[in-house]
């Protein structure tokens, strides 16, 4: 066999081997092609040096004939062979750090991930464009005051789509952290878009229906008497003569939902990297909770969920009954929905002084009492009460629509909101600071109490100075702001909702004084929501628990002394209880481990090559020196594994 043959054999053992043994050594996501190439690299540049070692230690001759006995030899070359190895470990970590290598890829994921760049490359310059178009450039300087800069974020969100208007109309529900007049502005949202053609519509209803359209609807119109980025709605009869109105989504909805909401999640993932302030309010955490509930709204059959319970809630109440549509299940699917025809006014067309008035305060104040009711008694209500999702039907009953948002709010927070309500009703400032202070779970070290019933109170007065003129959560809210507290999200929807629900009944009675009208049944509602049986039934519920933990005392009691009296008595400390915890102390005791038992070795390798004592393995090599060489390597292979992971990414992957 030709020499340069056997010496390229060689070398591709040596970098399959050593491509291998890196991997092993170091962590599997070192690419295969990284870790052979390199090895075959260094062990071609390392040959030279080799040699010459090889032959200053008597080891072999300049003709390549062997000076010492075999054993000896094969020690020599197997040390060689050692620190060539080394080489490449320390070249492969070097590459890693300056140019981390990546996983292979499934080719599908990689061309699904090619097309996902595109899509949001591309939605990227959209926004960029919309944003400049509207003076939101990054370099654009802005000699406007605030207003003029909330308006512009308004109309930079209408513009860039669905996913951006739901975020917006979220952050409006954020009063306690949004300055006034953005919160304005952010609340004038508004889904209306231009309508997709017929052809277009009607391809999206068949598909869902899985049949012609003619096999459902006797006739359905080709034009939308309401069209919004998310879905458009047209008017059908059915083949059995029942009049209702067909919710489709958009096709497009959910691809462009679902590429905006990966960019926010990129985007509050930097943000978070970069900022302080994303990390404290947790953006990604907030992104999250925005995209399963934006996605969750996408899915009609949650729609369809929420009519179901918000139709049992009202069957209970026992304020005026507002209407709740009829819903057509069989032809319902995650994105249509067919139910009931309401044929009415929406309350957002009316004017004041088209109804009567008698009989406009009699229904203002049916809805008030039944929302009322319906939050904290029932705990289940309409969370999007603005003026077109309330129609006044031709039976002069107060009909609902739109159940894309529904609040639950649980037991204990309705026995918090009620006092709370009767606080603010009987002017006690004492009594509402601190059902607030409860609400928000603040202690006396993060908040000045004092100060705080102060704004309280100065609040209290004037509303009940001026009541219509001054909406009492809204102050409220601003007052909490101050002192930067935030109330707990379900309170949050509860007082949007109403802020809402006051603007639309305006409509009907200009003036309105809603919240007036709320404190004023506090009371009644307070009485309704806890009845004797309830109370009764609690008491018992508690008193049970109680007599069941005191009978487990004697047995507590003796079990901690016959511990205390046979030695065996432990505390377990939940620090590190978790199973991911305890891995991480582990690896990190691992690496330590490895990093001083490496320095270890490599200094008594340089201790036994210094001391150069020992027999003679050939004519130039004591046996120290050539153990030494043995353990430093040792030692340095560990200290170069610790090194690695210590400058490894966090994820490589990405």
């Amino acid at each position: 066999m030709p020499a340069w043959l056997a010496f390229v054999l060689f070398a591709l053992l040596f970098a399959a081997a050593g491509g291998w043994l890196s991997r092993r050594l170091l962590d599997s996501h070192i690419g295969w092609g990284r870790a052979m190439g390199t090895a075959f690299v260094v062990f071609v540049a390392s040959v030279p040096v080799a040699w010459w070692s090889l032959r200053a230690a008597d080891v072999v001759r300049d003709d390549g004939t062997l000076v010492v006995a075999g054993p000896v030899a094969a020690a020599f070359l197997l040390l060689t062979v050692g620190w060539v190895f080394a080489l490449t470990v320390i070249a492969i970590v070097t590459l890693e750090f300056l140019w981390p290598s990546h996983r292979w890829r499934n080719p599908i994921a990689a061309v699904r991930d090619a097309f996902r760049r595109r899509d949001r490359a591309r939605r990227y310059a959209q926004i960029l464009a919309i944003a400049s178009r509207h003076g939101l450039g990054a370099f654009q300087n802005r000699h406007g005051g605030t207003e003029e800069l909330a308006h512009a974020i308004v109309a930079a969100l209408n513009d860039a789509g669905v996913t951006f208007v739901k975020l917006g109309q979220v952050l409006s529900s954020r009063e306690d952290v949004l300055p006034r007049e953005l919160i304005d502005a952010l609340s004038t949202l508004q889904m209306d878009s231009t309508p997709i053609p017929w052809d277009e519509a009607r391809g999206a209803i068949e598909k869902e229906l899985g049949r012609s359209v003619d096999e459902v609807f006797a006739s359905i119109d080709e034009t939308p008497m309401a069209a919004a980025s998310v879905a458009q709605v047209h008017t059908a009869t059915l083949l059995t003569g029942e009049d209702v109105v067909v919710k489709i989504q958009r096709p497009e909805a959910r691809a462009q939902v679902t590429t905006d909401l990966d960019i926010l999640e990129r985007l509050a993932a930097d943000a978070e990297r970069r900022t302080d302030w994303a990390r404290d309010y947790g953006a990604s955490a907030l992104v999250a909770e925005f995209a399963r509930t934006l996605s969750a709204e996408l899915d009609y059959r949650v729609e369809v969920a929420n009519i179901e319970l918000l139709r049992g809630a009202i069957a209970h109440t026992e304020s005026m009954p507002l209407r709740i549509p009829a819903v057509y299940d069989e032809l319902c699917t995650t994105r249509m929905i067919v139910q009931e025809r309401i044929r009415g006014v929406p309350f957002g067309r009316l004017r004041g002084g088209e109804v009567p008035d008698e009989y406009a305060h009699a229904i203002v104040d049916g809805v008030v009492d039944a929302v009322y009711e319906q939050m904290a008694v029932r705990g289940v209500f309409h969370a999007d009460l603005h003026a077109g999702n309330l129609i006044l039907d031709e039976d002069g009953r107060v009909a609902l629509i739109d159940f894309g948002a529904v609040g639950i709010l649980e037991r204990s927070m309705r026995r918090m909101l009620m006092p709370l309500m009767l606080g603010i009703a009987s002017d006690d400032d004492v009594a509402t600071t601190d059902v607030v202070l409860l609400l928000c779970g603040a202690g006396p070290d993060s908040v000045d109490q004092a100060s705080l019933q102060r704004d309280i109170g100065v609040m209290l007065t004037r509303m009940r100075n001026v009541p219509a003129d001054e909406n009492v959560f809204r102050s409220l809210l601003d007052a909490l702001r101050r002192h930067r507290i935030a109330l707990p999200p379900q309170l949050l929807l509860v007082f949007r909702t109403l802020m809402s629900l006051e603007g639309s009944l305006r409509r009907m009675v200009p003036g309105y004084d809603m919240i007036g009208r709320a404190l004023a049944r506090a009371p009644h509602f307070a009485r309704i929501s806890v009845s004797a049986s309830d109370l009764l039934i609690s008491a018992q519920t508690r008193l049970a628990l109680a007599v069941e933990s005191i009978g487990r005392i004697p047995r507590r009691v003796e079990n901690l002394t016959r511990g205390l009296e046979n030695g065996t008595l432990s505390v377990r400390l939940r620090a590190f209880e978790d199973a991911g915890e305890r891995t991480w102390i582990e690896s990190l005791l691992g690496k330590i481990t490895t990093t001083v038992i490496g320095v270890a070795l490599l200094s008594i390798g340089i201790a036994l090559v210094v001391a150069s004592g020992g027999p003679m393995l050939t004519d130039d090599v004591p046996l120290y020196p050539f153990l030494g060489s043995i353990v430093g390597l040792g030692g340095l292979l560990l200290i170069t594994r610790s090194l690695r992971s210590a400058l490894r990414r966090r994820d490589p992957t990405r």
